[in-house]
């Protein structure tokens, strides 16, 4: 259903990676001293994440596995679409962590262990492919490095904010 739908709006995946590229850094500057609401945002990222990689569906499979290596581009709906999955998460796990370097790795990994489960369950009907391990990877470096941007404008807003600050002087 997803794929039919980015096949037939091939744009949805290009507009929606530029769009968190675009915004994410300001809205994550924003989110940064809001550890609450970014926690919610982050397990609300998730769900999606969990919905299109493990719940099962209706088809047989013929390949567990599958190995190849393809970058992914616009004119590659699945797998641009893959990258952009992995962007939300790995960028609000960055942002409340403040460790963009943790949360690209635990995004690496996330997708290795999704790509495994999908090759050790066969009953969800998924096949586990390096080329999604590849465009998820990718999403979460393009998350990392927006939540890099987005922290640095945060800290940069938090240094004027303290310049801006004039000390009280003491009546003696």
């Amino acid at each position: 259903m997803i794929s039919t739908l980015l096949v037939a709006h091939p744009w949805m995946s290009p507009l929606a990676l530029a769009a968190l590229v675009v915004v994410g850094p300001f809205v994550g500057s924003w989110l940064v001293g809001r550890r609450r609401l970014t926690g919610a945002l982050l397990a609300l990222s998730l769900v999606p994440l969990l919905l299109l990689t493990l719940v099962p569906v209706d088809r047989e499979l013929y390949a567990v596995c599958t190995v190849s290596w393809v970058l992914p581009t616009p004119a590659r709906v699945e797998l641009f679409a893959n990258v952009v999955l992995f962007v939300p998460p790995v960028l609000l796990a960055a942002l409340l962590l403040r460790r963009p370097l943790v949360a690209l790795l635990g995004g690496v990994v996330a997708s290795a262990l999704v790509e495994a489960f999908q090759a050790l369950v066969p009953a969800l009907g998924r096949s586990c492919d390096t080329n999604d391990w590849l465009s998820n990877s990718i999403g979460a470096l393009v998350g990392a490095g927006i939540a890099v941007v987005a922290l640095g404008l945060a800290a940069r807003r938090a240094r004027t904010t303290d310049d801006d600050r004039v000390p009280a002087t003491r009546a003696s």
